[in-house]
């Protein structure tokens, strides 16, 4: 192999070194002048850095510390709209309890009226009729229907206000617990420091949230929260109203028409006593006339009966002296009066069976008066039975409804 041939190293001249030495103290110097002024600069930027940066934080720290303010401010009107919301629900609960209640107390009272109603259709003959106590009865039975059908849409109108007022609730409890949630986040950010050992550089932290909201619309969120709530609250409090009205109205319907439906039935019974009594007086007065004409029409049979002995004498006598020979069969006085006593006898006769069959005819007629007189009695006494065993018997056990 052959052998590297090495050159000798380049030969410099004195001025040469002079002039390297000079150009490297120049520019040592010019270096060293260009970090002085960079050293200076960077301390007076880390000064003006330091007292912006600590500007900011504080500035940060006293806009955190407004923002915390704002805060707590909306979250103590948030916190009592949802109370007096909460209790505005538990008083339309409780008027919807009323209401409910009163719907149940009216169903015995209804039950009640039908019943009578139904009771009546059993009264039979002339008692069958549409007096004042049925009037009185169905416009009952109309007041309770009217009265159960504005009652049952007064319930659907406190559920559905019940509903909204729990929907506003729920609103505003969403919105306290983002406040309270906002309120600790941002009490949690004033307490950090410089010094603080949990702080850390967040990856897309330094960003303006596409889905944050502005300052107004911050605020108009929960100002229409709460006017939302007044609103059903005062929608509320108006039902209430509403319905407090209607159940003294319905308890007031209710009770003068059941007092009216009473005072009616103690009218038809007493009218119905009276013509019970009256139609007895009667019967027992065609009773006693019957026997007294039964008694007439044996007599005048017994009279009638009484008058065919003379009549067969006066015949027989006519029949012997019929039969005198000759001139014996003379028109003396004893045949004309023995003729006269026969024409005496029958017309006797005749008027006192004229007397018998107008007293058999009178007997006919007390009997048959004497079955209808029975009959309305047994009527009388089924519609009395009716009005004021069946119905006011039961009709005693109501009272006023809702009296509390």
């Amino acid at each position: 192999m052959a052998k590297l041939v090495h050159q000798p190293p380049t030969r410099y001249s004195a001025e040469q070194w002079h002039t390297s030495n000079a150009t490297q103290f120049a520019t040592a110097e010019a270096e060293r002048a260009i970090a002085e002024r960079r050293r200076a600069e960077a301390e007076r930027l880390m000064s003006e850095t330091d007292r912006r940066r600590e500007r900011t934080q504080n500035d940060v720290g006293q806009k955190l510390s407004q923002r915390i303010t704002d805060l707590q401010h909306w979250r103590e009107e948030v916190q009592r709209q949802q109370d007096d919301t909460q209790e505005e629900t538990r008083l339309a609960e409780e008027m919807k309890g009323k209401l409910e209640c009163a719907l149940n107390e009216i169903l015995y009272p209804v039950d009640v009226t039908k019943t009578c109603l139904r009771n009546r259709e059993k009264r039979e003959g002339i008692d069958l009729v549409h007096d004042a106590v049925e009037i009185e009865l169905l416009k009952e039975r109309d007041i309770q229907g009217g009265v159960q059908a504005l009652l049952k849409r007064n319930v659907q109108q406190v559920t559905e206000q019940i509903r909204l007022l729990n929907s506003r609730s729920y609103h505003l409890g969403k919105d306290l617990s983002d406040k309270q949630t906002a309120i600790n986040i941002d009490g949690a950010c004033s307490q950090l420091d410089n010094d603080s050992r949990n702080i850390a550089l967040y990856q897309g932290a330094v960003t303006i949230d596409a889905k944050s909201v502005a300052p107004s619309d911050w605020a108009s969120f929960s100002d229409n929260n709460i006017s939302a709530a007044e609103r059903e609250r005062h929608a509320s409090a108006k039902l209430r109203a509403v319905a407090d009205d209607v159940l003294s109205q319905a308890a007031n319907d209710l009770n003068t028409q059941r007092r009216a439906v009473n005072e009616a039935f103690q009218r038809r019974i007493g009218e119905l006593e009276e013509a019970k009594e009256t139609l007895e007086m009667h019967l027992e007065k065609v009773n006693e006339e019957y026997t007294a004409m039964d008694e007439n029409a044996a007599a005048l049979a017994a009279a009638i009966e009484a008058k065919m002995p003379p009549m067969k004498v006066s015949h027989t006598r006519l029949a012997h002296r019929s039969q005198r020979p000759n001139v014996e069969l003379v028109r003396d006085p004893v045949q004309y009066r023995l003729v006269g006593e026969v024409a005496e006898l029958q017309d006797s006769i005749e008027r006192l069976q004229v007397a018998y069959s107008d007293a058999m005819s009178s007997l006919e007629g007390l009997r048959r008066r004497r079955l209808d007189l029975e009959e309305d009695i047994r009527i009388k006494t089924l519609s009395l039975n009716i009005d004021k065993n069946q119905c006011m018997g039961i009709r005693q056990n109501l009272s006023d409804v809702w009296k509390d």
